[in-house]
């Protein structure tokens, strides 16, 4: 299916591939893992030669005739259907049926319904209907517009679009960053069955150990391809770098054996020649390399001195939610203790990060009370990291304003360099940091807090696994209370020793483990497909209908439009600003492409970037509300 050859590729002076070299059969499912930064996505623009370097694609080779697939960007805000989107992916299928309306060649329209059968056509809206779901949609979604869809939302069509269209080699790029734990657990299952070949890029162990078939592992400027899972590439990794540690102790046993008779020996006549020829020998030697093991620099989250008595946190009755009209959970009554381990659990949407929001008092509560102690410090760590770092300022001037005033430079630097940040890395404006990067800073700067509650929101979705594992030793160490929201399972089997369940509008402690959440999940909690070809509305029972006034319906009809037209108008506005908005971010992102920008315009751009975004945010926000009040007054 796919052969990489002697891969040779750099960006700038920088190697990412030095005769790297990988072959996938047909039908295999491959974990592509590594460190971040060393080239996994890179690959992948590489395989769909995105990249324009002759030399590294002549190295890589696809099966003539294979159709590729990915995930390029998030489906745009159109008044197309979410469903005639995902539909849409399979431009084979929707070529055909294009063509079948306008088709007169008898000859042609039979070639043209027999390749639909072959296909498997008929069936295709069930299928779609099927991914979506599976992905988190609900049933009454499948009809609605995309641009009433917030971003992540259309991402996740995207991915469904992808996944429905069946390419023979399909590459995903960390497609869990988009889902909840449930979407994640349905994506597992999909590609176990999944007929043709996957290359996912993925830093979710357990999503590793359970779907793919082998590992390709991205170290040293080299592939090294394995069966099984991201364990069974740890242990071959483990006893590859035992074995080279005998060689080479073998090898040094012997460099010695042969330098002791040359120096023993060289200034005798009689063994001049034996020497000489151990001497060629040594120089003949190759020495054998053991790659050195990368270093993750740890993270640690010292907590208070003082020690809190029971509870440290107690809500009772309480509503939260972000207004009049607004209350996402009820009648919430939870407690937490010191050294409890909490992960909370449930489908986006449903009000997770309101409920952590709420506990970090970063909304206040719409009804009930919050009791905490006044000496109760909490670190929380929001999903959106722009949310808590400032545009156009430096990590130093982050750790800078975190510390005492009278703090020397030195000593800021030196907090910093513990965060992993090296001696250049300081200066660095916070656009220009990676995920990464920006994950490591807001908790080297959450723990100089010294919380006593640690309230984690998504906080592994740019972390690679080993930075991930890092995580999950400081989580362990640390001496007060953690509230975590994460898709990954690994590290919330790790850490975590109770589960809130956040559902339909009520937050309570769970029962069960993850694993049980997991079978519940998969059996039952997501919302099944219509088996018919369309998606249909429920069955509602008639009843008899008093006779009214069509007329009289019209007039009033009429009036209630005309009432809410500053709602219509204003809803109108807002779309047009989201869409010259996008229009422009587009075009950001093309200018941020370029190789050939300077620095000053590198930081111009994405200052102007983030500014879109807040408006297309914005947009977003005004519309939604602006077309709620107005189908909520015309419908009154």
């Amino acid at each position: 299916m796919l052969t990489i050859s002697d891969l040779d590729y750099r960006i700038e002076a920088r190697p990412l591939f030095d005769g790297a070299s990988a072959q996938i059969a047909s039908g295999w499912k491959v974990g592509l893992v590594g460190r971040n930064g060393t080239g996994k996505s890179t690959l992948l623009r590489l395989i769909r030669e995105e990249v324009e370097n002759p030399t590294a694609q002549s190295a890589i080779r696809l099966s003539q005739g294979a159709k590729l697939g990915w995930v390029a960007q998030e489906v745009a805000p159109t008044d197309e259907t979410i469903l005639e989107v995902v539909l849409a992916a399979d431009t084979e299928r929707h070529a055909l049926i294009q063509e079948s309306e306008t088709a007169t060649d008898p000859d042609r329209i039979a070639e043209i319904h027999m390749r639909l059968v072959d296909i498997d056509a008929w069936s295709a809206e069930a299928r779609a209907a099927e991914v979506l779901m599976g992905l988190g949609f609900k049933h009454a979604d499948l009809a609605r517009k995309t641009k009433e869809f917030s971003g992540g939302w259309r991402m996740r069509a995207a991915i469904a679009g992808v996944l429905f269209s069946q390419p023979d080699l399909l590459l995903l790029d960390e497609p869990t960053n988009y889902l909840d734990l449930e979407g994640a657990a349905w994506l597992e299952g999909y590609l176990k069955k999944y007929p043709h070949t996957v290359i996912i890029v993925s830093h979710d162990r357990e999503l590793l150990n359970r779907c793919v078939t082998h590992t390709m592992a991205l170290e040293h400027l080299k592939l090294t391809l394995c069966a099984g899972g991201y364990d069974a590439w740890l242990r071959l990794r483990a006893e590859r770098v035992a074995q080279l540690e005998s060689q080479r102790a073998k090898q040094d046993a012997e460099k010695a054996h042969l330098q002791a008779f040359v120096d023993r020996f060289r200034a005798k006549a009689s063994k001049a020649r034996q020497a000489q020829s151990r001497v060629k020998m040594l120089e003949k030697m190759q020495d054998i390399s053991i790659p050195l093991a990368e270093r993750t620099v740890p993270f640690t989250f010292p907590s208070g001195e003082e020690k809190l008595s029971p509870p440290m946190l107690v809500l009772e009755d309480a509503v939260l939610g972000y207004g009049e009209g607004a209350d996402i959970l009820r009648k919430v009554d939870l407690r937490l203790d010191p050294d409890d381990r909490i992960a909370i659990i449930g489908t986006n949407g449903q009000g997770k990060t309101t409920l952590v929001k709420s506990i970090a008092e970063r909304l206040p509560l719409m009804a009930g009370t919050r009791k905490v102690p006044k000496a109760i410090r909490i670190g929380y760590f929001s999903q959106d990291q722009m949310d808590e770092l400032t545009m156009g300022e430096t990590v130093l001037d982050h750790v800078r304003r975190a510390l005492p005033s009278d703090t020397k430079v030195a000593q800021q630097r030196a907090v910093a360099a513990a965060m992993g940040f090296s001696h250049e890395k300081v200066d660095t404006k916070i656009e220009k940091l990676s995920g990464g990067e920006k994950v490591r800073l807001l908790l080297g700067l959450m723990a100089m807090e010294k919380p006593n509650i640690l309230i984690l929101d998504e906080p592994t979705s740019h972390l690679d696994i080993d930075s991930r594992e890092a995580l999950i030793y400081a989580l362990n160490d640390f001496k007060g209370a953690v509230l975590l929201i994460t898709h990954d399972v690994f590290l919330a089997e790790a850490t975590a020793d109770q589960l809130w369940l956040v559902k339909d509008g009520a937050a309570k402690p769970y029962a069960g483990d993850l694993a049980d959440y997991r079978k519940l999940v998969l059996q039952a909690d997501r919302e099944k497909p219509d088996p018919a070809t369309k998606p249909k509305t429920a069955a509602v029972e008639t009843k008899p209908v008093a006779k009214v006034d069509k007329a009289e319906q019209r007039r009033l009809a009429s009036e209630k439009r005309k009432a809410a037209s500053p709602l219509k108008r204003k809803a109108e506005d807002a779309e047009k600003r989201l869409t010259k908005a996008t229009a422009a971010l587009k075009k950001v992102d093309e200018s941020l492409a370029q190789p050939d920008q300077s620095s000053d315009q590198m930081q111009a751009l994405m200052v102007k970037r983030g500014e879109l975004t807040a408006t297309i945010e914005q947009a977003e926000m005004d519309w939604l509300e602006a077309s709620e009040a107005y189908e909520t007054a015309i419908n009154a």
